[in-house]
């Protein structure tokens, strides 16, 4: 018998080759290079708007700190007693007005042991100035005028009010006091920081003065009866 020739398959054509065309391809990198573009812009918009951001959130922390400084010295502020060398009478360095203040403390900047003479001044067109000088067993204002003042705060001035207690108990604020007149402290001090740009933000400080009545000499009452 004769045996059946075998089925030969048909050779298959070779699979198409795909790939991108000269078109796609510059399409594709024309799209990846705007999208590079608008990706760039936006990093540099954000990194513009943080950097603005950052230096105003400084400048705020500065004034912030600026401010905690000085409460913290007012809250440490003590009835510093020296002798009047003219009377020989013993009298309080705390020096009140409206625009200025000096006082001393236990607070010190350096944290230098022992007290430091304070004194807050208005600085013209520039900001609120601070001028620190030890404190030794004389009056401390010689040496305050003697050392050149730093500016804390600039682009703002200070107006302070004293609080004080009259005969019939009623707390009242008043715009100066004189330590060596009344030969006490006031019950608290009430500074106001008021910007040179209206777009800043008002500053403000009430600082309860603990040790506002001296261990060893009274109060002159008859000067307070008279506030």
């Amino acid at each position: 018998m004769r045996s059946k020739p075998t089925e030969t398959k048909p050779i298959q054509n070779r699979e198409r080759q795909s790939g991108f065309t000269l078109i796609e391809i510059m399409l594709a990198l024309g799209l990846t290079a705007m999208l590079l573009g608008l990706l760039s812009t936006g990093m540099f918009i954000v990194a513009e708007d943080w950097n603005r951001n950052s230096g105003v959130l400084d400048e705020n922390l500065d004034e912030a700190l600026a401010v905690l400084q000085i409460e913290r010295a007012l809250l440490g502020a003590m009835p510093h007693s020296y002798t009047n060398l003219q009377t020989l009478s013993r009298q309080i360095f705390f020096i009140g007005e409206d625009d200025s203040l000096a006082f001393a403390s236990t607070v010190s900047p350096q944290r230098v042991p022992g007290v430091t003479a304070w004194q807050l001044s208005n600085e013209v067109d520039e900001g609120v100035t601070v001028t620190l000088a030890p404190a030794y067993a004389d009056n401390p204002q010689e040496r305050l005028d003697d050392t050149e003042g730093t500016l804390l705060l600039p682009g703002y001035s200070a107006e302070f009010s004293y609080l004080y207690e009259d005969n019939a108990d009623i707390h009242l604020w008043r715009d100066q006091w004189s330590g060596e007149d009344l030969l006490q402290l006031p019950m608290a001090v009430y500074v106001r920081f008021e910007p040179f740009d209206e777009r800043k933000e008002l500053l403000e400080i009430v600082a309860p003065i603990r040790a506002y009545q001296h261990r060893t000499i009274n109060p002159n009452q008859q000067r307070l009866e008279g506030l």
